[in-house]
């Protein structure tokens, strides 16, 4: 019990606040009873909902639809990827590889080379090529000092000349002789002469006549010693022995040339040249491949300096000796035809062929990998890289040259897509793969 002066009004407002009355009883004069049954909680009831305020809500749909917006982004994003391709680069091939039975490599070689010096010894005093000049066979290269020789041959040369003036004397002599001769007969007949004088111009006769035989045989002689002065006049004169070009130049104007080169700063060879039509290509073939060549076989070379020029050639000999080292023979292939640009020393490399190369089958046809080529639309097509796009062009495909195959419509040097997938579009933008 409360008492009611003092706490009526907080009762009245606990009552208010439970939001149900209290039913006070008067028990005498100052206390008030309660009937306490209605402060008892009802918890069956639910609380009040209030309601949101409106800005809140407006924030929440803004969420909800750009969560909605982002998916629909990435969705959008994936569906639509730029395709990451790889690509391959159109080049130029040689039917020639559908025809090749084997390969080799080797070096142009020289078949007629020499190195042209002197057989006399002496100071090289004119030097009349340089390295890549042609010459011809008997063509003066060079020339050494011939001074003295040159002496020698001009005193053969009068020697000569004295005796041939010794013959005429004697040819002179001669003469006076016969006529003496027939006149000493005659007197002898008619007896006006003794057989002593007739002896004595019989004598002189026969010597006159033998004097010629020495006077012929000295003309001989010195003739001779002539011709050998000449030769020794032409050592000294370096000749090229045959039609060829100069290699390398091995001794300059002031250099000792001796024939045996033994002695200290001197030179052999004045010069190396070659005969350029005698060039081939040396190529070693393994042991296990001979069944596959044979002498006048078709082949095509190529030129390690000159990758794009391709030469017809054919198998001109076989070396009948293997190298037990290595296992291998040297096959020597001829050019058939010749070309300025080829020098001895190339590298090289041989096909061997299996039938002759026609004129079109030499030349070379634009070829990519198979791969690249498509079908669209019910036609060949190709996806050309430009720059970061891909762009559709339409293509002819030829026959199969060895990997490869031959294609019309693109360049040699144009990037191509490896197989485009149905998301590569004419103009669409692509992307590198990364390897």
């Amino acid at each position: 019990m409360f008492s009611a002066s003092k706490n009526s009004k907080r009762l009245a407002a606990m009552a208010k606040t439970n939001g149900r009355p209290l039913v006070l009883q008067k028990v005498g004069e100052n206390v008030v009873s309660m009937d306490l049954s209605n402060l008892k909680i009802d918890r069956s009831a639910t609380a009040p909902v209030t309601k949101p305020k409106r800005r809140g809500r407006k924030i929440g749909i803004v969420i909800t639809l750009l969560a909605v917006a982002a998916a629909l982004i990435v969705g959008a994003q994936r569906y639509n990827a730029i395709p990451a391709v790889e690509t391959v680069t159109v080049a130029q091939a040689y039917p020639s590889q559908n025809y090749t039975l084997l390969n080799a490599t080797g070096y142009v070689v020289a078949q007629r080379k020499a190195a042209v010096g002197s057989k006399a010894t002496g100071r090289l005093e004119w030097l009349g090529v340089l390295e890549g000049s042609p010459v011809k066979k008997g063509e003066l290269i060079a020339r050494l000092e011939s001074r003295d020789v040159a002496a020698a041959l001009d005193q053969a040369k009068a020697n000569v000349k004295v005796a041939k003036a010794n013959l005429e004397q004697g040819v002179a002599e001669l003469r006076d002789a016969e006529a003496a001769f027939k006149r000493s007969q005659e007197l002898l007949e008619k007896r006006f002469i003794s057989q002593a004088s007739h002896d004595a111009a019989v004598a002189r006769h026969n010597k006159a006549k033998a004097a010629i035989t020495g006077y012929q045989a000295s003309i001989v002689a010195a003739q001779a010693n002539e011709r050998a002065a000449e030769v020794n006049v032409e050592q000294t004169m370096i000749r090229a022995p045959f039609d060829g070009v100069i290699l390398t130049k091995s001794a300059n104007v002031g250099d000792n040339v001796t024939p045996f080169s033994s002695a200290a700063d001197t030179k052999g060879a004045v010069v190396n040249m070659a005969d350029m039509d005698t060039l081939e290509v040396e190529a070693d073939v393994s042991e296990s491949n001979l069944a596959k060549i044979k002498v006048d076989q078709p082949c095509e070379i190529q030129l390690d300096a000159f990758p794009d020029l391709r030469i017809a050639g054919v198998v001109s000999r076989m070396v009948p000796t293997l190298d037990r080292s290595k296992a291998t023979l040297l096959v020597k292939v001829k050019f058939s035809e010749h070309d300025s640009r080829i020098l001895p020393d190339m590298s090289a490399k041989v096909a061997f062929l299996s039938k002759p190369l026609t004129a079109d089958e030499r030349k070379p046809v634009t070829a990519v990998q198979p791969t690249a080529i498509v079908e669209r639309d019910g036609k060949k097509v190709a996806f050309k890289l430009n720059k970061d796009k891909a762009e559709e062009v339409p293509v002819k495909v030829g026959e199969k040259v060895g990997e490869l195959v031959a294609v019309s419509g693109v360049a040699p040097g144009d990037k191509l897509i490896v197989n485009p997938s149905e998301k590569v579009k004419d103009g669409g933008a692509v992307t590198m793969a990364k390897r």
